[in-house]
């Protein structure tokens, strides 16, 4: 983004559907000047929520911190910008004091209160949000713009979700009410910045805003006068480093980009959001590792693996044996903010026409008891009807667990077949597989920031070491030969 001289007077950031609440060039000399192409249409988008992302060096930092000068002089707006981390925000602050003195003179910086106040009243804080509990800083506020610096810094959606209910304002209709965000591919929330923005629209294009879980448009619930309508739009615009022609020229960055390891190169120099940076399964691969659905014989031994979150999310996987020893994965359930015993019941109204399900394994941890307060929460489900044995957490079973997922993903020399396969109903877990990034400090082991909850399903599954020996299968008696590691459960 270029800083014009004083000498000559352009034109503000474009107008986004709300007309600015000031005339820009009356109260300043020197103003922004937004690069042709993705920065001004990012600036100027009207969709409640945009994402401007993709290859490094596109000018999205500079962006970001120009989309609030639409407003922050009318005294009515109220404005967020966070960053994930205390000293990443204070570079985005640094820039800030470089250029918003510029761009509105009279504009003060208050270091205690980290806010941004225009002559006018217009308000901008720039804070940060680390954890997720850090979004209850944020109870009972209101604002009307809110914006996310490196979105995939943030592992999970939650703090976005939780932000979005803070954008309200009494002058929505004078200010417009927008969410904001700029990221490179990779990072620990790579696949669900990437189903929310990116899976669900070609580029450039809006689109209805989708569940993230399901792929569907989200509308008004039954019962509702807008009963069925969609709620908002969402957009992705991509960045490239050919679009800041200041950057670009000469060529060393891009020399610097081009000289990255591949994965590395993919995202930052071509933006490609099919490419997760040191990821922990490089070996997974669409073509060989999903499969058609198909009817699961009944002769074939099958059972179920879970992680549990009430408060993130919790994962259910169900597999199954086949007589040459290979495992499919043949349904999965991911949810959220569901309890023990109705999971169980989702659980066991799913296996109505399964058949037998050998056994089910889930977090250990859930047969943890606090006091006398009852059952365990797998003693719970048990109960119901839906049995579990505990799943393996000793010392270095995690390791363990991912290396066996690791050779269960190669193709075995004799059937020319990888060992685990994954039908394509499980778009959960297809997904969320080949985004799982290495734990930066372990390489050993995935980084447990992101998404994997169905992951460590997965992984409590395969460690008991199913097996289903074709000499010992019996067709007339629908038996596999199917044996677990642990033979103390007979589920």
């Amino acid at each position: 983004m270029e800083l014009t001289p004083p000498k000559e007077k352009v034109d503000a950031v474009p107008a986004q559907s709300v007309a600015p609440a000031y005339d820009v060039q009356e109260a300043q000399d020197v103003v922004f000047k937004p690069n042709e192409g993705p920065q001004t249409d990012f600036l100027s988008s009207s969709e409640r929520e945009v994402l401007y992302g993709g290859a490094a060096g596109g000018g999205k930092s500079y962006a970001m911190l120009a989309d609030p000068l639409h407003g922050l002089n009318n005294a009515n707006f109220s404005g967020l910008l966070v960053r994930h981390t205390t000293e990443e925000l204070r570079e985005l602050i640094q820039k800030s004091q470089e250029l918003y003195p510029r761009a509105i003179p009279g504009i003060k910086w208050s270091e205690r209160k980290s806010q941004w106040i225009s002559p006018r009243g217009g308000r901008l804080w720039m804070s940060y949000l680390d954890k997720d509990m850090d979004v209850t800083r944020y109870q009972g506020q209101a604002f009307n713009w809110i914006g996310f610096d490196e979105l995939t810094q943030w592992s999970s959606p939650y703090a976005w979700d939780y932000m979005r209910s803070r954008l309200r304002s009494a002058y929505a209709k004078e200010l417009g009410l927008y969410m904001r965000a700029t990221t490179n591919p990779g990072g620990a929330g790579h696949q669900w910045v990437k189903k929310m923005f990116i899976d669900p629209s070609p580029s450039r294009e809006p689109f209805w805003a989708t569940n993230i879980e399901t792929g569907d448009t989200i509308t008004f619930p039954k019962g509702h006068t807008k009963e069925g309508e969609p709620l908002f739009k969402r957009r992705f615009i991509p960045a490239s480093l050919f679009d800041n022609p200041y950057l670009a020229e000469g060529g060393d960055y891009e020399a610097m980009l081009l000289s990255l390891p591949e994965h590395q190169r993919k995202q930052l120099l071509d933006g490609n959001w099919d490419v997760n940076e040191g990821a922990a399964f490089p070996e997974f691969n669409r073509k060989i590792h999903v499969v058609d659905p198909f009817k699961i014989p009944q002769s074939w031994s099958r059972f179920r693996a879970c992680d549990y979150g009430y408060g993130s999310h919790t994962g259910v996987l169900w597999l199954a044996v086949s007589p040459s020893d290979q495992l499919i994965v043949y349904r999965e359930l991911y949810c959220s903010k569901v309890t023990a015993t109705d999971l169980a019941d989702m659980i066991l109204d799913a296996e109505q026409e399964d058949g037998t399900i050998r056994y089910g394994v889930l977090d250990s941890s859930l047969w943890h008891k606090r006091g006398d307060t009852g059952p365990s929460l797998a003693e719970q489900m048990n109960m119901k009807g839906c049995r579990w044995r505990p799943s393996d957490r000793s010392r270095g079973s995690r390791v363990a667990g991912k290396n066996e997922l690791h050779r269960r993903l190669q193709v075995d020399e004799f059937t020319d077949e990888p060992r685990l396969v994954f039908m394509s109903t499980c778009i959960n877990t297809i997904s969320q597989l080949p985004a799982l990034p290495l734990d930066k400090n372990n390489s050993e082991d995935v980084d447990t920031k992101s998404e994997d909850h169905l992951y460590d399903a997965l992984r409590y599954g395969i460690m008991t070491r199913p097996r289903s020996s074709i000499w010992d299968f019996n067709p007339a008696t629908q038996r596999s030969g199917f044996q677990a590691s642990d033979p103390t459960f007979g589920y």
